[in-house]
């Protein structure tokens, strides 16, 4: 994969029990954010796409200090008629083989522009209809069936990296897909069981794992390293080495 020549890391602050490291990391592009709150001007916008429309293949997640593969799929995301700022979100989650299904919101707290447009490799995207460009910031709480086993509640942060076309629609931004370090849909937080006193780490992403610690040794795209793989994420692996039974496992929409 082809690495761009200029990448800056956008730090937005946690207050998140548990993690060692107080910030989450995105990853955006050469160009740097303008200084004004576009907050109110935006929410007009339908973001929900944003969190229901990408391959759910590509989204990795932890939980627990051992990180223990998590895969979490928002299967809608409706916007509020009143509040423009929340969507009600219901979604699924499987650790192991149990399976929950969850609701809740994500609110959005920030959206910002950048200040020039990124076009990707090529600028392939240059002639697209690309309006304006920007990542939103957000608090997610997502409460999973309390009758179901192992359930409990996700809370925490997010941020999301998104384009306005020239249809007025909100798009998911993955024109920077090709860079090694490209990420999207940055959740970072913990989990909670309803039965329990114990609070976990669990963060999930597109591509990447935001504070994953050690888990993630691939280069241009996410591996797991060798010491996380009796953790679930032995499968990946195969698929990685190409194998088709783990692709195939790995293809599987297992929230149906």
């Amino acid at each position: 994969m082809k690495c761009s020549t200029a990448i800056f890391l956008l730090l937005i602050t946690l207050n998140i029990f548990g993690q060692t490291n107080p910030k989450l990391l995105v990853w955006v592009t050469d160009d740097t954010l303008l200084d004004k709150e576009y907050k109110e001007s935006f929410l007009k916008y339908d973001f929900g796409a944003l969190w229901t429309e990408f391959d759910n293949r590509y989204t990795y997640g932890i939980i627990g200090n051992h990180f223990q593969r998590l895969k979490i799929k928002i299967i809608s995301a409706t916007k509020d008629s009143l509040h423009p700022e929340i969507y009600h979100i219901y979604g699924k989650s499987m650790v192991k083989n149990n399976i929950c299904s969850f609701s809740g919101t994500i609110e959005i707290t920030s959206i910002r522009l950048f200040k020039n447009l990124h076009y990707g490799v090529d600028e392939e995207y240059k002639n697209k209809g690309i309006e304006k460009q920007g990542i939103l910031s957000g608090i997610y709480r997502f409460a999973e069936d309390s009758l179901q086993t192992h359930a409990g509640i996700f809370e925490g942060r997010l941020s999301t990296l998104w384009y306005l076309n020239k249809e007025g629609q909100i798009v998911y931004d993955a024109i920077e897909q090709a860079s090694d370090n490209y990420r999207n849909n940055q959740f970072a937080g913990t989990w909670k069981g309803y039965h329990s006193t114990v609070t976990k780490i669990c963060n999930w992403g597109d591509f990447r794992i935001p504070l994953a610690g050690g888990l993630d040794m691939g280069a241009g795209f996410f591996s797991p390293a060798d010491g996380y793989l009796q953790y679930g994420w032995q499968n990946l692996r195969h698929a990685i080495n190409n194998d088709k039974q783990a692709i195939k496992e790995e293809y599987r929409e297992w929230w149906k």
